[in-house]
């Protein structure tokens, strides 16, 4: 088989000219759907193929070659790409067809793994359209020659941004900024071994970071044992896909609700313990059933039962309570409300007194995907150093972000400045402060990141409970400029229907 080294840029383009035949077919937000199951497809065709002519070099026989041993996955006949291309009606039936049998074939490893895209209807995706992205997608050839585990997962990577640029402000529950995701995962250090959980994981990219710092660092990667857990079912294929491209084969992706079911369960039924927790659940959530967790049976209301309208403290507890006693420990991207709304006081002082943070990072605006919201990284472990107990490190680095064509991010500048600070745990002046519990206390354990580090707060003749009132105002009004900005592009989308 003849290689052809398919570039960065190359790879881009190939996979973002499969949006562009889709335009004006589906919405933005659904190009996910078909596009990421269609790319997995010609993969494990390609690689099987390269697997084969492997085989037959060594065999000389056709039937040796396609031994199972000699090859990943399982493809069985009549659902390679090769035999989709040949099709010229009802494509998309016969690619439902093939993408089952395909999951059927690897029960252990690719149940589920296409998703549920409604590849049958064909006035979403008629066969001429099928037919077009099929011979796109058959330009190249997606052999690992060509393209090595890690490019192709950076490609994937890069289809996931241009999605969420594409479908605008929902794409948060997919996609989290990446400078972001890697300065969380340096702030943790996975190391080799080690077990790494995302309970709200989108497509996969936290799990994925903490594979690539280890592996960028010369470490043993592919013994880490990823999980994650997404309430969306198509999104959950993604990252299922995601960690296959990435090259992860120790990766467990599971469908589901984590507040009401979660997946990962120990041998007596209780919530598994992990070494690393890296999480952005969902911001706020009213849906969630506040009774059921009353009587939790994992034990997750350790703290109290949060507000209707506000699930964070959930998410909060369900993280501690997944942490190994001995070696975990979380950063979660949260908005800073958590950090001082008066509806969780009682929640909030039960976290603090459970001695766990260790450390609340305020960063800038707009790192929360397509909001202006500023983020808030809290940082939980469950075994700190000696001089570290009974202390929570706080760091000021709004003014560490940069923000290029609509779009903030962390450079490595600001991640360097942010990951000394958190490492040294000690006072820089306008930057860092370290606050015993006793201070926490002394401040009706509000976690407000001005009250504790000197000039971030306003002016001094202004009242700590304005300074909170002021934050959560802020936190409020953002909120419901969200929601302005929904209603109206719901309202435009009908107009132009």
């Amino acid at each position: 088989m003849t290689s052809t080294r398919i570039t960065q840029r190359e790879l881009e383009s190939y996979l973002w000219g499969a949006a562009i035949v889709l335009r004006g077919l589906i919405d933005a937000g659904d190009y996910k759907q078909y596009i990421f199951p269609l790319v997995f497809l010609k993969r494990i065709s390609d690689v099987y193929d390269e697997e084969h002519a492997a085989a037959m070099e060594i065999y000389g026989d056709e039937e040796l070659a396609d031994l199972p041993e000699n090859h990943r996955f399982a493809i069985p006949d009549g659902c390679h790409w090769d035999n989709i291309r040949g099709v010229t009606t009802d494509i998309g039936s016969t690619i439902l067809k093939a993408m089952r049998a395909i999951e059927s074939a690897n029960p252990d490893t690719l149940p589920g793994v296409f998703g549920d895209g409604d590849w049958g209807n064909k006035d979403l995706l008629p066969d001429s359209t099928l037919s077009e992205l099929v011979e796109h997608f058959s330009t190249r050839t997606l052999s690992l020659a060509n393209l090595p585990e890690d490019e192709l997962g950076n490609g994937y990577e890069y289809l996931i941004k241009k999605f969420a640029d594409d479908s605008g402000h929902t794409a948060q529950e997919f996609y989290t900024n990446r400078t972001l995701v890697h300065l969380m995962t340096l702030m943790l250090q996975p190391q080799p071994g080690e077990s790494v959980y995302d309970p709200t994981c989108g497509t996969g990219g936290m799990l994925i970071s903490t594979a690539a710092e280890v592996k960028r660092q010369g470490k043993e990667w592919r013994n880490l044992r990823l999980y994650g857990q997404e309430l969306n079912y198509g999104t959950s294929a993604i990252a299922r896909m995601n960690l296959f491209l990435h090259g992860v084969t120790d990766g467990h992706i599971a469908h589901g609700d984590t507040l009401a079911r979660p997946a990962f369960l120990d041998k007596k039924g209780q919530l598994q313990a992990f070494d690393v927790v890296l999480a952005n659940p969902p911001y706020s959530i009213k849906n969630w059933n506040r009774a059921a967790f009353t009587n939790d049976p994992y034990g997750r209301n350790m703290w109290g039962v949060p507000p209707q309208g506000r699930a964070d403290y959930v998410f909060f507890q369900h993280i501690a309570k997944s942490l190994d006693s001995k070696t975990g420990r979380a950063a979660i991207l949260f908005p800073h409300g958590v950090l001082f709304r008066r509806e969780e006081a009682e929640l909030r002082e039960k976290l603090v007194k459970s001695g766990l943070v260790e450390c609340v990072l305020g960063l800038g605006a707009g790192l929360f995907y397509n909001s202006p919201m500023e983020a808030v990284v809290i940082t939980l472990r469950a075994s700190k150093p000696a001089e570290q107990q009974g202390k929570v490190l706080f760091i000021n680095a709004v003014n560490e972000v940069a923000r290029e064509q609509a779009q903030s991010f962390l450079r490595e500048t600001h991640q360097t400045k942010i990951l000394d600070a958190y490492r040294a745990f000690t006072d820089i002046d306008q930057f860092a402060a370290v606050a015993t519990l006793d201070q926490i206390a002394d401040k009706d354990y509000s976690l407000a990141i001005p009250r504790y580090v000197q000039g971030s707060q306003p002016a001094s003749n202004t009242e700590p409970d304005v300074i909170n009132a002021l934050a959560e105002w802020r936190e409020t009004a953002t909120a419901a400029d969200s929601a302005i900005v929904d209603v109206l592009s719901m309202l435009k989308t009908e107009v132009s229907a």
